[in-house]
C-alpha cells in the first residue's frame, strides 16, 4: 500500500505528463518544429568581434557572388547582337521579335549567366497578342537587364 506522499507525487506525476501532452509540449511526439529552418539570427553586440567580422565577411561574399553572376556590359551586348541576328519576320510596326525556336537557339548560344532567363516560362510571360506567337525583343532585353 502507498503512503500518502507517494501518492500525491504519482497524481503530480500523471498531471504533469498529461498537461505537457495537452500543450504540446512533449518533444518527441511532435517534431515537426524540428523541420522548420531558423530564419532570425540576433545581430552581434559591439564587443563580439569576432561575429561582427565573420557577418562582414560573410556579407561581403555573398555580394561578389551576386555581382559574378550579373552580365557586364560585353555580355549584354552580346545578348542584343544574338537576339538581333536571330528575329523572326515579319516586323511588328517597328519593334522586332522572335519566335520561341529562335529563342532557345539565342539561349544556347548566349552563354551560362544568360541560360537562368532563356525559359518557356519566361517566353510565356512575355508573349502578348501576337498572332505568329512571339515576343518583342526590346521587352525580352529590358526583362533580362531589369532581373539581372
Amino acid at each position: 500500500k502507498k503512503s500518502e506522499q507517494e501518492l500525491k507525487d504519482e497524481e503530480m506525476e500523471l498531471f504533469t505528463k498529461y498537461y505537457m501532452e495537452w500543450k504540446g509540449g512533449k518533444k518527441s511526439d511532435n517534431m515537426s518544429y524540428a523541420n522548420i529552418p531558423r530564419f532570425y539570427y540576433r545581430l552581434p553586440a559591439e564587443d563580439e568581434v569576432l561575429l561582427q567580422k565573420l557577418r562582414e565577411e560573410s556579407r561581403a561574399v555573398f555580394l561578389q557572388r551576386k555581382s559574378r553572376e550579373l552580365l557586364d556590359n560585353e555580355e549584354l551586348q552580346n545578348l542584343w547582337f544574338l537576339l538581333d541576328k536571330h528575329q523572326t519576320s515579319p516586323m511588328t510596326g517597328e519593334e522586332a521579335m522572335i519566335n520561341y525556336e529562335n529563342f532557345l537557339k539565342v539561349g544556347e548560344k548566349a552563354g551560362p549567366k544568360c541560360k537562368q532567363f532563356f525559359t518557356a516560362k519566361i517566353f510565356a510571360k512575355l508573349l502578348h497578342n501576337d498572332p505568329y506567337g512571339r515576343i518583342s525583343i526590346m521587352q525580352f532585353f529590358n526583362y533580362v537587364m531589369r532581373k539581372g
